[in-house]
């Protein structure tokens, strides 16, 4: 048990490095809605990871007999693929180019000259998946009667974005003048939009360098590791209680690092310029 003390408090402080990263990551305000919050149930992808860790630690500890395998490797293999990754990233241009996509087709629908609620209902068919369930709700409010700006703000506030508060303040003025050149403005701002994308995909491949190069040298790393640990006397030293605390510390320092780098390759969200919608007597959402 004396063996293991430092070991498990070794493991606790890689754990806690990465929740630490967790915690720190920005996330979207929740939506304006009453609605119950509940916790994300876990993907089938997370789910695998866990279980394969668990079994690659239980394995680790029967072969090299370090305590610390128990709980280093799992908790490696779910957040090390989170620190490497750009999922963020890609969800953020996705949702850029859905923008684009339902302007430019919004655009289009009012050049046919109906007016402004008739062409947002019509674009509800074709619009991209990534912003699907806000124009579903954009919709849904008009057809209960909300009027258009409350209605056009709280799909903003749900976008949670500042190209989508963009667009929000375009549809708000065309509400309230109903004049002409909307479809105009429109096209030449999905015009906007676009290069945003382009300009942010070539940016997204400059950072993708440094972090392919990481995630070769963490797969190098391990792999030499766990070749070391089996059939060599070079990792003989961190059997020891004092020699599992300072792979511990060698190992924390590591994930910090890749915290650090993720960090840095966090850009920051553009700041929204458009106030939170106030609700409309009588809507649903």
């Amino acid at each position: 048990m004396i063996a293991l003390a430092p070991a498990a408090a070794g493991a606790l402080i890689v754990a806690g490095v990465i929740g630490l990263f967790l915690g720190l990551k920005p996330s979207p305000p929740p939506p304006p809605r009453s609605r119950p919050t509940r916790l994300k149930p876990l993907s089938q992808r997370s789910k695998r990871l866990v279980l394969v860790g668990v079994v690659g630690g239980v394995v680790a500890w029967l072969i090299t007999g370090w305590a610390l395998a128990l709980l280093a490797i799992p908790a490696a293999v779910v957040g090390v693929p989170v620190l490497l990754s750009n999922s963020g990233a890609e969800a953020s241009i996705a949702r850029l180019e859905a923008m684009e996509e339902w302007t430019r087709s919004l655009s289009g629908v009012l050049t046919v000259g109906i007016g402004l609620e008739q062409a947002l209902v019509a674009t509800q068919r074709s619009t991209p998946a990534a912003i699907e369930p806000e124009v579903g709700r954009l919709v849904a409010r008009l057809r209960s009667r909300w009027d258009t700006e409350d209605a056009v703000r709280a799909f903003a506030d749900e976008l949670d974005d500042a190209t989508g508060d963009l667009v929000a303040a375009n549809l708000i003025l065309a509400a309230r003048r109903r004049g002409a050149g909307l479809a105009h403005v429109l096209e030449s701002l999905a015009d906007s939009v676009s290069a945003d994308v382009r300009a942010r995909r070539q940016i997204e491949a400059d950072r993708a360098k440094p972090r392919a190069t990481a995630r070769w040298v963490t797969i190098i790393s391990v792999g030499v590791l766990v070749v070391l640990a089996i059939s060599g006397t070079y990792v003989e030293p961190y059997r020891s209680p004092l020699g599992q605390v300072i792979l511990v510390t060698l190992l924390t320092a590591y994930v910090a690092t890749l915290v650090w780098m993720k960090r840095m390759a966090i850009g920051k969200p553009l700041a929204r310029f458009l106030s939170q919608a106030p609700r409309a007597a009588g809507g649903t959402s």
